[in-house]
């Protein structure tokens, strides 16, 4: 008899990326009649983000502002919220938590725990900055690890994330590779307007739009970037060259990558890039970073360039400007592959995951605490 979760305690961030997938993870959860009680850490969603929680049915929403496991001397605060999400599964009883981090699944949870890898600052800081992590990060290393040794499934999505995972911390459980996935029916294309687009956090040098505003001056469409040049731990990130629209909305966002003719993101660090899809689905010509996640999902799809290379990232647009069939031919490749990554078919994987966990997966018994030096 087959175990189909009705109750999902998941984590997450309202910064990016992860609060993104996890609300398309939801929307195509609750569709399948599965709820959510969504447990965000760090800065407090917005009234944006909270008016969207609302409309996803199922989906209950509590939020505390502790500091998030990869930011400056957060381990504290990282205990505290471990013993609040202990707390909401003592309360709600789910049948499955999912964890978008890593240290909370030291905790003694009842239910069975999944961990998702979207980045880590170790793999983080090697493809940016091309060098090890210093030792101030070796608490944070100790901690990912604990967490990957204590869950009972490991998910990334892409394999090329799975294999950053082995070679910092070691794999330690089963492990499996589920691309995230959007709403084809929110991004689709629109009537193109000559002008390239960019999506991500200005301050994460893995996002490297700096390099896009150091050329932008060089090419014949404006370049615009939607995204927050603030830190969450402050200090901004100015902007020479790029027209920057600040962060968009997320109901106005789809309008923007409808519009586009090009989507350029030269990323340092990408682990999967949910921005790219969406961009993809709404018939965007990709310009790309050149590392191994990109290259995995969007090889014959888009132009790749080295993140580095500031004459090669103006040639790709120069040439995608100036040649229409071949923006049109890439446009068309792209939306073709970003097809296959739906937000509802990568709930149904997600689905199957978790029946397949609590099949086998007896529930745990309490143990040690969380965050023991």
């Amino acid at each position: 008899m087959s175990l189909a979760p009705r109750h999902v305690l998941m984590t997450s961030d309202a910064i990016g990326g992860v609060w993104n997938y996890a609300l398309e993870l939801a929307r195509g959860l609750a569709s399948q009649g599965v709820a959510i009680t969504l447990a965000t850490m760090g800065p407090v969603p917005n009234a944006a983000q909270r008016a969207e929680c609302r409309r996803i049915p199922g989906l209950e929403l509590y939020s505390r502002p502790y500091r998030l496991e990869w930011m400056e001397e957060p381990w504290a605060e990282v205990e505290k919220a471990g013993h609040w999400l202990l707390e909401l599964e003592e309360r709600g009883r789910p049948d499955l938590v999912h964890l978008n981090g890593y240290a909370h699944a030291a905790l003694p949870f009842r239910a069975p725990v999944l961990v998702v890898a979207h980045s880590c600052v170790l793999s983080w800081w090697k493809s940016v900055h091309g060098v090890p992590a210093p030792d101030s990060w070796q608490r944070y290393r100790r901690e990912v690890a604990r967490g990957l040794m204590s869950a009972d499934m490991l998910v990334a999505p892409t394999s090329a994330m799975l294999s950053a995972i082995e070679e910092h911390y070691g794999i330690f459980g089963p492990a499996k590779v589920i691309a995230n996935g959007s709403d084809p029916k929110r991004f689709r294309p629109g009537f193109k307007k000559d002008f390239v687009l960019s999506v991500g956090r200005i301050w994460d040098e893995g996002k490297n739009i700096a390099a896009l505003d150091r050329i932008a001056d060089q090419v014949d469409w404006p370049l615009y970037v939607a995204g927050d040049a603030r830190h969450p731990e402050g200090g901004l990130r100015p902007l020479r060259h790029l027209r920057a629209l600040g962060s968009v909305q997320s109901e106005a966002l789809p309008r923007w990558y409808a519009r586009a003719a090009i989507y350029a993101l030269p990323a340092r660090y990408e682990p999967f890039g949910l921005s790219v899809l969406e961009a993809a689905l709404s018939g965007c010509a990709l310009v790309l970073g050149d590392i191994p996640s990109l290259r995995e999902l969007w090889e014959g799809a888009a132009l790749f360039v080295h993140p580095d290379d500031p004459e090669a990232l103006t040639a790709a647009l120069r040439s995608l400007i100036g040649d229409r069939a071949l923006r049109q031919g890439l446009a068309d490749a792209a939306r073709r592959r970003g097809a296959q990554w739906t937000n509802e078919g990568c709930a149904r994987a997600y689905s199957r995951l978790y029946q397949r966990m609590l099949e086998r997966a007896p529930r745990r018994e309490p143990g040690e605490s969380l965050c023991v030096s």
